[in-house]
Formats: C-alpha cells, sequence, structure tokens
C-alpha cells in the first residue's frame, strides 16, 4: 500500500532499488584480474585458501578489513517527504 503521490508497489519498487544498488557495489568491489602471493598494502604472504578463495585478491584479511571501513555508503532517499517534492 502506498501512500500520498505515490502508486501502488512503489515503496517495494525503492526497497528492490536500494537491494540492488547495494549487490552492484559489492560485485564492483570484489577483486578482478590476477592475484598476487604477498599483500599490496603491508607485503605479508597472503595465504593459500584466501586465494583459492577469492581468485584475484591482492591484499590479507587485515589490510582489506581497513579499506572495508574507508568504503562510504550512498546515501540517496530515495522516498524523501512531501514537503521536498511539492518545492
Amino acid at each position: 500500500m502506498a501512500g500520498g503521490w505515490s502508486r501502488d508497489g512503489a515503496v517495494q519498487d525503492q526497497i528492490e532499488d536500494t537491494i540492488k544498488d547495494a549487490v552492484l557495489g559489492a560485485r564492483a568491489r570484489m577483486p578482478a584480474g590476477e592475484g598476487t602471493e604477498h599483500c599490496e598494502d603491508c607485503g605479508e604472504p597472503i595465504p593459500n585458501r584466501r586465494r583459492a578463495a577469492l581468485p584475484g585478491v591482492r591484499t590479507c584479511v587485515t589490510c582489506q578489513a581497513e579499506r572495508d571501513k574507508a568504503v562510504s555508503h550512498s546515501t540517496i532517499n530515495r522516498r524523501g517527504s512531501k514537503d521536498s517534492q511539492l518545492r
């Protein structure tokens, strides 16, 4: 049930768009190409199991965790308020 000026199903469309954006963003951050045996950031060896699980990986777990902290997420408000739509 949508309210106000929106059509029925609009809320579900917004939810699906948000999920789609998150999946596309995660896929874009996945490693691609040829991986390395040593971490690009710290130079430590990357364990064989990590390289097998993520082909193309170029960082160790610790350095990747630091990189992931720096990822900023979109702050797009898909719904907005009625007041902002009337301006």
